[in-house]
């Protein structure tokens, strides 16, 4: 038989007797166990607040001010990262200006004095004077000549908050300083080299570090010259991060609190179209000869004939960029591009251009020229006394007569003559890159008067520069097509591209038939000839080359009465090498020369 199925238990019902006694036994032992609990909970909540209290007491009161030290000696700095600035060199590489790295040496005079109780444990007996004197022995050691020991005593000993010990140290030396004397900071600068000096220094110009008082600081500027104008390539963009610095010493970084950087981008390069050694020899050369003639200054200027490209552009009044503190305003121009003068008699090729382009004369027309001619309320003579006779129109360019060239000049008419000068890029700017420049001056020919075409074809009434004079002889010597002078060759960019300057399109002057019978004519200025057939230039003449050029001597103007001088001049030569080939246009201006130097030809002989 299967087995007996054990007895199920016996439940209660709802609400009987025996559930009721059940739910309420539970009740009581859920309120006897949980009443302990709560009262602990409390206790230890209470405990909490005032323990949270006491701490908030600690912070905000009884560490307050050695937690704000703390505070404050972990400052948020932003920091300038500076660009390299980038270099200039000469068509060839030869660098013309760079950048080393240096340091500026600074104090805090005020916080050294009010710190000096708390520094002075780690140096017992030593008084304040007696350190700072320290400091400037040692100073004056390392730095020698560079630094005046009572300057900087009494930097050290002021009351001043900030101040530069000095500007231009050799990070070595600043390391030894400023590890001697950690109160001395050092600040990462950057010094521009200039190795060749004076030379090219008119045309490269000087840069030096902005301080933090400058609109722009914390990076070297350019203040002149090619370093001005063409600052924003060469400077590149600085860069900045953000540091935790020490406390009354921000150039003191805590490692590993460098963020938000947003790094330097380099400046790019500049190669110029110059070649030192031909722009050396041509400014030692001026200077001898502005001293020789006793000019007040002079400017010369060399020009590829075919290109352009400017060789040499030099003053006789330059500066050493090394040493800018001993340099005038006048030393640090550019006066090849930006001071006009007349131009006188070289200002002649373009009434020949004129003419001869036209068709009007050739070298052989014969010019009938008096002693004297009227134009208007003008009366024009030439540089010598002679009587009527006839000239050719090569005779007229050779002898420099200002009578035979007005002549000429009314066959060309002034519509025609003004539009050559636009040609030739009178009273315009021929662009090179340079800051200053002057576009020289032409009166608008609707300004003229009866006598102003009476001037204009010999070289007077209007102005050029240096650089627009050599520019007028180019077209010349390029087949009759005027290129605009460039002195920039190539800018290389941070990641190593390089950017060639295109050549300027030219500007079709005259006809090849044309420049070819100029550059003829240009020869016969400076041939020896049985007088007086002799041209004006013979001491520019080179044994084994055919030399083409032209002299030039303009009346300046006398001030006390707005009229011409008898007394001061300025005097020009433009010349061409070789007149066969051409190579090389050469630019000479002198200023006022005197000791006899006034008349006609006297820059000749420097172009030799």
């Amino acid at each position: 038989m299967p087995p007996t199925p054990p007895a199920r238990p016996v439940r209660s019902q709802p609400g009987t007797a025996a559930s009721r006694l059940r739910r309420r036994a539970t009740r009581s032992r859920t309120s006897v166990n949980a009443k302990p609990r709560l009262v602990i909970g409390r206790l230890v909540m209470v405990g909490a607040l005032v323990v949270a209290g006491l701490r908030l007491v600690d912070v905000q009161g009884i560490q307050a001010s050695a937690l704000s030290m703390k505070a404050e000696q972990q400052l948020q700095t932003k920091i300038f990262l500076p660009a390299s600035r980038g270099t200039i060199t000469d068509r060839n590489g030869g660098q013309l200006a760079f950048s080393v790295d240096s340091k500026a040496l600074y104090a805090q005079p005020a916080r050294m004095r009010k710190d000096w109780a708390t520094t002075a444990t780690t140096h017992p007996g030593v008084s304040y004077e007696q350190y700072t004197q320290q400091i400037v022995d040692r100073m004056t050691q390392l730095l020698g000549s560079a630094v005046d020991g009572q300057t900087l005593l009494n930097q050290l000993r002021s009351t001043a908050t900030f101040t530069y010990l000095d500007k231009v140290v050799d990070p070595g030396i600043a390391a030894q300083i400023t590890a001697a004397f950690p109160e001395i900071g050092a600040e990462d600068r950057s010094q521009r080299e200039y190795p060749n000096g004076s030379v090219a220094a008119n045309v490269v110009g000087v840069a030096n570090w902005r301080d933090a008082t400058s609109t722009a600081p914390g990076e070297v500027g350019g203040l002149t010259g090619l370093e001005n104008s063409m600052n924003a390539q060469l400077a590149g963009r600085p860069g900045s991060e953000l540091v935790d610095t020490q406390q009354g010493n921000d150039q003191v970084i805590i490692p590993g609190s460098e963020r938000d950087v947003h790094p330097a981008v380099a400046g790019a390069n500049v190669q110029l179209t110059i070649d030192t050694d031909v722009q050396f020899e041509v400014q030692q050369l001026l200077a001898q000869y502005v001293a020789k003639t006793g000019a007040k200054d002079g400017t010369a200027v060399v020009m590829d004939a075919h290109t352009g490209q400017v060789y040499a552009l030099a003053d006789d009044n330059t500066f050493d960029p090394n040493n800018l503190a001993a340099a005038t305003s006048a030393d640090v121009g550019d006066q090849a591009v930006t001071t006009p003068y007349e131009p006188g008699s070289v200002g002649k090729i373009v009434t020949m251009a004129a003419a001869l382009d036209a068709g009007l004369v050739t070298p052989q027309t014969v010019i009938n020229v008096p002693g004297s001619l009227q134009v208007a309320d003008r009366t024009i003579t030439d540089d010598w006394s002679h009587p009527d006779e006839g000239f050719t129109v090569a005779g007229v360019f050779a002898k420099s007569s200002n009578i035979g060239t007005v002549e000429i000049a009314q066959k060309v008419g002034p519509t025609n003559f003004y539009q050559m000068m636009m040609k030739m890029g009178l009273g315009q700017r021929t662009g090179i890159g340079l800051s200053g420049e002057s576009p020289g001056y032409v009166p608008a020919i609707n300004t003229w008067s009866g006598s102003t075409f009476g001037n204009l074809p010999f070289g007077q009434g209007y102005s050029v520069t240096v650089l627009q004079m050599a520019s007028m002889y180019q077209a010349i010597a390029n087949g009759g097509v005027r290129v605009p002078p460039r002195i920039i060759q190539s800018v290389t960019q941070p990641d190593g591209t390089v950017v060639t300057t295109p050549q300027p399109a030219g500007v079709r002057v005259v006809s090849q038939q044309t420049a070819s019978t100029l550059l003829g004519m240009m020869r016969w200025v400076t041939q020896k000839a049985p007088s007086p057939n002799e041209g004006t230039g013979v001491s520019a003449a080179l044994p084994g080359y055919q030399i083409a050029g032209k002299t030039g001597t303009a009346q300046q103007v006398d001030p006390t009465c707005g009229c011409y001088s008898h007394s001061k001049d300025t005097v020009t030569f433009s010349g061409i090498l070789s007149a066969e080939n051409p190579k090389f246009v050469v630019g000479i201006m002198l200023d006022a020369p005197a000791n006899g130097a006034e008349s006609a030809g006297t820059a000749a002989p420097l172009f030799h």
